[in-house]
């Protein structure tokens, strides 16, 4: 990651925790917004997902029309969200529109100017206090494969840095 998108992040994340309170979707948002211009994707193609208290389930933060549509089980054997929470690893899927995959989320219509399947992804785990806590995922959606450009390995470690850095805000999610 070059330095000004790490700084970029890295000061946001520094002004969540310096207000010593509980966070709400909007700053979760700023950080989408960020990693969007990193890597060059709509705000939509951003995801911030957290586990439940119980570790049971995944639950969207942002994009915001998500957290009310339900949660991932950790034990899905087709969402990539859950299998990065077991696998406690970052994965690149330049080939999701042809991977069988949950698609109930896909289908929720994000944006009024759009509304295009994920043909690419990158997904990496959140770690808070040595445990996953979350997962970050970015997609480029598409109305076919071809119009969306491959996420490279360099990408998957700018994805792997940012969800370092919001390890430690994470818990902080009020809601």
């Amino acid at each position: 990651m070059t330095a000004a998108p790490l700084i970029e992040v890295s000061t946001l994340i520094n002004g969540m925790l310096s207000r010593g309170t509980k966070l709400e979707t909007a700053h979760f948002a700023k950080i989408a917004e960020t990693a969007a211009r990193i890597f060059s994707v709509q705000t939509d193609e951003v995801a911030l997902l957290s586990l439940t208290e119980d570790g049971r389930f995944l639950r969207f933060r942002v994009p915001e029309r998500l957290q009310s549509v339900g949660e991932i089980p950790v034990t899905s054997g087709s969402a990539l969200a859950a299998r990065t929470v077991r696998e406690k690893r970052a994965e690149i899927m330049n080939n999701f529109s042809t991977v069988p995959h949950a698609s109930v989320f896909e289908a929720v219509k994000l944006n009024d100017k759009r509304h295009e399947p994920i043909q690419k992804i990158m997904s990496a785990p959140i770690f808070s206090q040595g445990k996953v806590a979350g997962v970050i995922q970015v997609s480029r959606k598409a109305k076919a494969v071809e119009g969306a450009k491959d996420f490279t390995p360099h990408d998957l470690k700018q994805l792997a840095s940012i969800a370092e850095l919001l390890g430690p805000v994470l818990p902080l999610w009020q809601g």
